[in-house]
């Protein structure tokens, strides 16, 4: 699935991949995405790289981390806050 010889860096690809998940709701808001260790089998690729493409979600505000839990999406900024 990773093209390790194309243009794109394979972090921006896995980026990509997760974004795409996110917006087709394949991973819902509020749902954790794959782990690490669970990425890490699912793409071939070292941890830092995976690291660096859950980050460029962290800038776009896509997914934040929750200590201890994970890194989940985030609720869309025009969504109804609970209550």
């Amino acid at each position: 699935m990773i093209d390790r010889e194309g243009p794109v860096p394979p972090y921006r690809q896995i980026a990509n991949a997760l974004r795409a998940r996110i917006a087709s709701g394949e991973i819902p808001p509020g749902r954790r995405i794959p782990s690490l260790v669970e990425l890490e089998d699912e793409f071939g690729v070292a941890r830092d790289t995976l690291r660096k493409a859950v980050q460029v979600l962290k800038d776009e505000g896509l997914v934040e981390t929750v200590t201890g839990m994970g890194i989940y999406v985030v609720q869309p900024d025009n969504a109804p806050s609970g209550g």
